[in-house]
């Protein structure tokens, strides 16, 4: 009863653009803090496609540096207007940081820190080649597949389950349609998920959805979160909806803990 309440870590993978995950992690960081929340969003993109070069974060200190006793964790860690804070976890090679390594170790270690500094951990996370997360609590706590309506991305959400599921074991996953209507996002939904417990059996519980709205891009060009800017949009109701299903004290056991029959939030 002394320890506290744990940090809630949600990783997401993406099926469609990097422009579309890094609008909709901002906007849905935005919108958690709106109703109340300590958010820090993770960037652990191998590459400088994450959301930490969108958001133009200066080149600088990583939490690989705070592993390596080279940084403190408050050096890392870059405020934004929109109210959460934004961490590189390494740039370009991890080098030494490889798994089973004392300094892997050590990163998983800065990594559960820094998540004791947030009520809610963001994390714009990918697979490696061995299908694998740069730190094991990514693949423990909540993990969300973002996906669009086209045929291709489908096909690459439904392969980043698979993927998933060969490397961490049967677990249920948390699928966030994007870009689509209530009833477009429930049909992919309804067939992502017949065929994961299908052919996998896997179970998959939808987060919610998105629809596709100008006002997102207009913020963007005027540096702000869509429910700041324009909270009337169609996409500001779904992300407060969404934060509010995020934060909700049902999600604090994680996406396990879900029922996928009834659990539909399509806006």
């Amino acid at each position: 009863m002394l320890s506290g309440p744990k940090p809630r870590i949600f990783t997401f993978l993406s099926a469609t653009p990097d422009d579309e995950k890094c609008a909709m992690l901002v906007n849905l960081g935005a919108s958690l803090v709106r109703s109340g929340n300590q958010v820090v969003l993770v960037d652990a993109r191998s590459a400088s496609r994450g959301v930490a070069s969108r958001l133009d974060i200066p080149l600088g200190a990583t939490l690989l540096d705070v592993a390596r006793q080279e940084r403190a964790l408050n050096e890392v860690i870059h405020p934004m207007p929109q109210g959460f804070g934004v961490v590189t976890l390494a740039r370009g090679n991890r080098g030494d940081a490889g798994p089973n390594t004392p300094q892997a170790r050590r990163l998983a270690n800065a990594f559960g820190l820094l998540a004791t500094q947030a009520d809610i951990l963001m994390v714009d996370g990918e697979l490696d080649a061995d299908d694998a997360f740069p730190v094991p609590a990514m693949g423990n706590g909540d993990i969300v597949v973002q996906v669009s309506t086209s045929a291709t991305s489908i096909k690459t959400a439904y392969s980043i389950v698979k993927r998933l599921n060969a490397q961490l074991g049967r677990r249920p996953f948390g699928i966030l349609v994007t870009g689509a209507t209530e009833q477009e996002a429930q049909i992919v939904y309804d067939n992502m998920s017949k065929a994961s417990n299908r052919y996998l059996a896997v179970q998959l519980s939808s987060l919610g959805s998105v629809p596709a709205d100008e006002h997102v891009k207009r913020a963007t060009r005027l540096g702000r979160s869509v429910v700041d800017a324009f909270p009337l949009a169609g996409a500001s109701v779904a992300f407060r909806r969404l934060a509010g299903r995020v934060a909700a004290s049902e999600m604090t056991s994680g996406l396990r803990g879900m029922v996928a029959v009834g659990a539909n939030l399509v806006i």
